[in-house]
């Protein structure tokens, strides 16, 4: 039974970081960048959310070099 699990997890010792930043704009206001999300997740439902969560705004920025 062992052999299945550590057959599966594999992947799990992979090291994919997501990168949350944020920028200082003028004044209080500030920008936050989330980067490194994996492309099985729907980005528009994390937004959604996100957005909810924190009374705030939101976009998913789509760039040709960098993707979505």
């Amino acid at each position: 039974p062992f052999a299945e699990a550590n057959a599966e997890d594999a992947g799990a010792g992979s090291k994919e970081y997501v990168h949350v930043r944020i920028q200082q704009r003028n004044g209080r206001k500030c920008l936050t960048t989330v980067q490194g999300l994996k492309k099985e997740f729907s980005y528009n439902k994390i937004l959604k959310d996100l957005k909810k969560e924190f009374c705030c705004n939101g976009t998913v920025v789509q760039d040709p070099e960098l993707g979505q």
